[in-house]
């Protein structure tokens, strides 16, 4: 008789996108299938203590109810939050996504779908602390996730790779305060205004700012080291932003591609999350070609930062050269029903339900392959 994978539920965090992780684990709750998983959520409040409920029989109601705000939602102590997780050290037998055996029952979890944006969550912090307890995680690796989270470290692999990028510079708070002067000047004749000043950790466009002067500039950058201790500086292109989805492992595929039309003059953190205004075309509207391209120089950044289970790849197109510029992967992108990663996975012929089901299957897959790995020899 097989029994329901176990599967935690990771969310909150004290990264600036606390919220739009909220969002993330409700909708993942409400479409999830009940008969084929248990859920258990473990909630990280914005201060980073760890709460944990009992399985869930059915989704929470509300985002109120998972950060176990009320006494009806009673968590267990903080103390005892991560035991779930760590009791996977002692699991014993394989987990298929077909059936799970009785007799590898423990009091450990299967599975964790971390649905953690930014730092501490998809900078492969959480995915190094999952690795330790020897327990499958969904998507992207430790260094997957840390190369995709840094800015700076990706646009260097990319680089590497030979993939299309634009200008950028960048530094941190005490070479800024050091030489201020110097890389005031470096800026403007190697990238000019406008320019978009970003922290180089962090997700969902928090911290970024447009500067078309040098007292912009200035301000840009003190408001980006808000976020982060190094900031990355990039060229202004005119230019239509295209993403595609990426799903599997070794042999990743690639969805269709989509446009994001900003309801802002960029498409910032108000305008992802807040205002609602923001359009989504999917497909895009380009040449066959060209849609083409830009899926294929997708998979080639998901393999070049070693990618796995997801990735969204986002891009440029100049509006008057057509040409393609790779602008970031995102290891754990917005995750909503109605956000961009999913949806086009819609448009490919993936369900939201089937998607869940993909992705659990893929980080079963790749742990099951990783405990054939022999880490250490006997030398005598």
């Amino acid at each position: 008789m097989s029994r329901k994978i176990r599967v935690g539920l990771i969310y909150g965090g004290k990264s600036g996108e606390h919220d739009v992780s909220l969002q993330t684990a409700l909708a993942v709750m409400k479409a999830v299938d009940f008969t084929k998983y248990e859920i258990t959520p473990f909630y990280i409040t914005k201060k980073g203590e760890w709460k944990s409920g009992s399985p869930l029989l059915a989704p929470a109601e509300s985002k109120e109810a998972l950060t176990f705000s009320s006494a009806a939602d009673a968590a267990a102590p903080v103390s005892n939050a991560l035991a779930p997780i760590f009791g996977a050290v002692q699991a014993k037998g394989d987990i298929t996504v077909s059936a799970v055996s009785n007799e590898t029952a423990d009091t450990g979890l299967d599975v964790v779908l971390p649905l953690l944006h930014g730092t501490f969550g998809e900078d492969g912090t959480i995915q190094g602390m999952l690795e330790m307890a020897n327990i499958a995680y969904v998507g992207a690796g430790v260094l997957a996730s840390a190369v995709g989270m840094d800015k700076v470290m990706m646009k260097k692999v990319f680089a590497q790779e030979g993939l299309p990028q634009c200008i950028f510079r960048h530094f941190t708070r005490t070479e800024w305060e050091k030489n201020r002067a110097y890389h005031l000047v470096e800026l403007e004749t190697a990238i000019g205004y406008p320019c978009f000043v970003k922290p180089a950790n962090l997700g969902s466009s928090v911290g970024i700012s447009k500067a078309r002067n040098q007292q912009e500039l200035i301000e840009a950058v003190n408001f980006a080291f808000q976020y982060d201790r190094k900031v990355i500086i990039e060229e202004n292109i005119e230019a239509r932003e295209i993403e595609v989805a990426v799903l599997g492992n070794d042999e990743p595929i690639a969805s269709v591609a989509g446009e994001i039309v900003s309801s802002n003059e960029f498409y910032d953190y108000k305008a992802k999350y807040l205002d609602g205004k923001s359009a989504m075309v999917i497909p895009a509207d380009i040449p066959p070609e060209t849609s083409d391209l830009i899926r294929q120089l997708a998979l080639q950044a998901f393999l070049a930062v070693d990618g796995s289970g997801l990735s969204r790849v986002d891009f440029f197109l100049g509006k008057t050269d057509q040409k393609v510029y790779i602008n970031e992967i995102n290891t754990m992108p917005g995750f909503t029903p109605f956000s961009m990663y999913p949806l086009l996975w819609e448009e490919s012929g993936k369900s939201y339900t089937e998607l869940l089901d993909d992705l659990i299957k893929l980080a079963l897959e790749r742990h099951k392959a990783k405990q054939g790995i022999q880490y250490s020899f006997d030398v005598e």
